[in-house]
Order: C-alpha cells, then structure tokens, then sequence
C-alpha cells in the first residue's frame, strides 16, 4: 500500500528542496507545494491543506521555520517536521517552546 500523505515542503534551498521532493516522492507521498519563506508557506497551507509539514528552521524573511511552528501549534492539530542542519543550543531552546517540540524533546 502506497502512504497517501500529502506534504508541504518548506524550505529556502531550491536544491535541499528539491532532493527532499525526489526522496518523498520516491517514497509514494504527494508533495503539495514548496515555500521558501514563512509567508509562503502560511499561504500554501491554508490553501493545500497538507498532511504534514517538513520544515527548514532557517528561512528567508522576518518569519523561521520556529514561527511559523508556533503559528501552527495556536492554529490546531498539523503535524510538522523540523529539518535543519542547524543544532546550536539556542536554536534548540527555541525550538523547545513549541507546543509539540516540548513533548517530544528531553
């Protein structure tokens, strides 16, 4: 059985994003749009309404990928992803005072 999951990509590398849609696809999903900037993705995911969101922590713009985590944790109940090279303390630390990475961060 092939996964039905529906994701959104957020990402400001065209490559990495581009490399994370060929593995994802490879993998049966359906990728439903890319971002590459907090307001595009707010844009893209109250119009596609994805399954889950893989999101890069380092954007463009005012808006990371931290934010808009916690825009989606006020919002309701859409899963994300955080995938970033970055692992520096204070990056961790804010990524804590998301709803949902509290709960599954020690």
């Amino acid at each position: 059985m092939k996964p039905s999951a529906r994701i959104l990509i957020v990402e400001n590398d065209s490559v990495i994003a581009s490399v994370e849609e060929w593995r994802l696809k490879k993998l049966g999903y359906t990728i439903c749009g890319r971002a590459a900037n907090g307001i595009d993705a707010l844009a893209l995911i109250k119009e596609k309404k994805p399954d889950l969101i893989i999101l890069d922590i380092n954007l463009d713009g005012e808006m990371d990928g931290i934010e808009i985590a916690k825009v989606l944790d006020k919002q309701g109940n859409l899963p994300f992803i955080f995938l970033t090279a970055h692992g520096e303390e204070d990056i961790i630390q804010r990524v804590k005072g998301t709803l949902r990475a509290c709960e599954t961060i020690t």
